[in-house]
């Protein structure tokens, strides 16, 4: 019998351990990467350090998939897998072993008895898996039958189904006595408009989702040949190799390559200003200001993130802090930030205020972004900027987890292998003048989706 308590204590110990004697920025983070006879896209990063392994398997199933009455279908699907497995036959050995169905209670007290998690989850883009287990090799192959089984066999059960729809719609209207959610979707629909990314799940899409929905949605998208996994941990090639096979042996064969998916079209352009004002009996106005923003892989990209920095993005160093909160004492908080994907995600900048200031704050923010599009940062702001990104890199990558989600983001994205490598390198060599081509290349100020929620008196 196998000891999981004592395993997972001495794991832990030493992966504390090595956390303090390793730092990742000092050394190269060499990436292997094959696609296997599936069209399977792996992704290895062999880390021995610590007998752990963390495992993300990408497919492209995120919102941006759903139709527009459905909105959530996604989601709720990446939840669902987590709730049972249907009953198999396992073949092994010539023979067949039956595997008896898992509910949702059963399932979580399989994982809970090896010491390791499996989840689920769905954004604009993508559907994401997560493993994370021991690597001694008996609970490895436990954790990953296991895993495939949810993966490849969920039970999509009907009554739990129903369930977690009353549970959301009870959490739907409760966020709807916020004004950060009004705001939120006011934005969202206006920066994004026909667009999937400005969809948003509500009391009747879900209404529309059927378990049928849900099955029909993984039969389809949840295919070997449409996966990118992403391995950190202690195995080595040939372990990673044998390790993604089993992980999707029981998912549906398919053509390789895999057929096309439908064309999802880009986010369009604004053409002309939009305001939006609700009133809302609240203490603080919700005010955002954006627009649709740039792709991930756009060769801006490290331009534009250095800049966001001393623009918004920076806390208390940056010039919306200063000249919003410190000079006038508008707001407590105000940010801006890019959210780049497969297509353009939102650049948006955003603060609370009292509903009485609400005006002059957005006047102020609004004369902000404009001076910075046209002017870029000061040398000054550019090189704190610098320290700051270039110092705080290696607490990007401090843990197997981390490490992850920055390999997976290479994997979907389709960067180069030494990315992180040469990310340093990359933001060292950005330039006022590159902030300022790319801000300008990407911002329109003058017509930009501006929000303000807040204020019994506001304009509706």
């Amino acid at each position: 019998m196998i000891n999981i308590k004592k395993i997972a204590t001495h794991a832990l110990r030493t992966w504390a351990t090595a956390l303090f004697l390793i730092n990742p920025a000092q050394a190269g983070i060499p990436i292997e990467h094959w696609t296997q006879a599936s069209g399977a896209q792996v992704y290895l990063v062999q880390s021995p350090g610590i007998p752990m392994l963390d495992v993300q398997i990408d497919f492209d199933a995120g919102s941006r998939r759903d139709p527009p009455d459905q909105a959530g279908l996604a989601s709720v699907t990446a939840s669902m897998t987590g709730k049972g497995v249907l009953a198999t036959a396992n073949k092994v050995a010539g023979g067949s072993t039956p595997e008896p169905a898992l509910d949702e209670n059963a399932l979580s007290e399989a994982w809970a008895d090896l010491g390791a998690s499996f989840h689920a989850s769905a954004g604009s883009d993508r559907m994401s898996f997560s493993l994370r287990s021991l690597s001694y090799p008996e609970l490895l192959s436990q954790a990953v039958q296991l895993a495939a089984r949810q993966l490849g066999e969920p039970a999509f059960p009907e009554l739990i189904w129903q369930r977690e729809r009353e549970t959301l719609n009870a959490a739907l209207k409760e966020a709807n006595t916020r004004p950060a959610t009004w705001a939120d979707r006011a934005f969202g629909t206006a920066v994004y408009g026909q667009h999937p990314y400005g969809y948003e799940m509500t009391e009747d899409t879900l209404a529309r989702v059927k378990v049928a929905d849900m099955s029909s949605l993984h039969g389809r998208l949840i295919l070997p040949c449409r996966a990118k996994v992403t391995l950190v941990g202690a195995v080595n090639r040939a372990q990673a190799e044998a390790l993604v096979t089993q992980l999707l042996a029981r998912l549906p064969a398919a053509n390789v390559p895999c057929p096309a998916l439908p064309n999802v079209p880009e986010v369009a352009a604004l053409q002309e200003p939009v305001v939006k004002q609700m009133p809302f009996d609240s203490a603080q106005a919700h005010v955002l200001i954006g627009q649709p923003g740039f792709k991930r892989h756009d060769p801006d990209y490290f331009a534009l993130t250095v800049g966001n920095y001393s623009l918004g993005g920076g806390g208390f160093v940056s010039r919306l802090t200063n000249e919003v909160r410190e000079k006038r004492g508008l707001s407590y908080s105000v940010y801006s930030y890019f959210a780049p994907g497969l297509h353009a995600g939102a650049f948006t900048l955003g603060l609370q205020t009292r509903p009485d200031q609400a005006e002059q704050a957005v006047q102020v923010a609004r004369e902000v972004l404009s001076r910075f599009v046209a002017d870029g940062p000061t040398e000054a702001e550019l090189q704190a900027a610098k320290d700051n990104l270039v110092g705080g890199f290696a607490l990007r990558i401090d843990s197997n987890a981390k490490l992850l989600g920055n390999v997976a983001n290479i994997a979907w994205h389709g960067l180069a292998l030494d990315y992180l490598e040469t990310w340093t390198q990359q933001v060292g060599q950005v330039t006022v003048q590159d902030i300022k081509a790319a801000f300008k290349r990407k911002l329109q100020p003058n017509t930009m989706v501006t929000v303000v929620v807040g204020g019994a008196n506001a304009k509706p």
